[in-house]
């Protein structure tokens, strides 16, 4: 394990990125919206399972491929864009029926629960930013003298951890927000935040590697 000072400037690092508004904060909020607290948990469960696959896949070098192999990153990036355009474009055509009253279209639970955990899972391991992150910055806090894998999924748990916080702040404000919301401004927070990721999804598609 790094020094403590190495140690100290890793956690401040990963706060700040965790906390600067991004596709994981907008998928949460608009979750949180849709379904309250379980669905947003749900979906921050699922983003912070694709932090620790991530580290595992830098730790064991798959990364690299994303990272000197342009196809293979434009195929991973577009992928990611494309995803995020369809869980916008989803929130956009649910927003309309909110409005009129008619509420989100049903599902059962578990259905619903394991739908939700898939999207922060899949949003996270389809972004090449992530995969090329995690490659280029946690060598800079690993000990080539220790196991590289078992270092890399201890400063992922503490990623993950900074993460399960800021998430679950969102994950208990958003809902008491639309507690004292009335459906109509409810629904333009949603609808807004299907703009968002629809945002993110074209900025993903068209930006350089880096």
């Amino acid at each position: 394990m790094p020094p403590d000072s190495q140690f100290f400037a890793f956690c401040l690092i990963a706060a700040v990125l965790t906390v600067t508004p991004g596709a994981d904060t907008l998928l949460v909020v608009r979750n949180a919206l849709a379904d309250g607290r379980a669905g947003a948990w749900r979906t921050s469960l699922g983003i912070v399972s694709g932090l620790f696959a991530h580290a595992a896949l830098s730790a064991l070098g798959l990364s690299v491929i994303i990272m000197h192999s342009a196809t293979a990153f434009s195929m991973l990036k577009f992928a990611g864009a494309a995803y995020l355009v369809f869980l916008g474009v989803q929130s956009l055509l649910a927003w309309r029926p909110r409005e009129r009253g008619t509420g989100y279209p049903s599902a059962a639970p578990a259905a619903r629960g394991r739908d939700r955990y898939l999207e922060g899972l899949l949003s996270n391991l389809l972004n090449p930013k992530v995969a090329v992150f995690y490659l280029a910055f946690l060598p800079q806090f690993i000990d080539p003298a220790g196991s590289v894998l078992a270092q890399s999924l201890v400063l992922a748990t503490v990623h993950a951890s900074i993460s399960v916080v800021w998430l679950g702040i969102l994950s208990h404000g958003v809902p008491q927000t639309r507690n004292w919301l009335n459906s109509a401004w409810t629904g333009w927070l949603h609808g807004l935040s299907g703009l968002a990721l629809v945002g993110l999804g074209l900025r993903l598609a068209t930006s350089e590697r880096g």
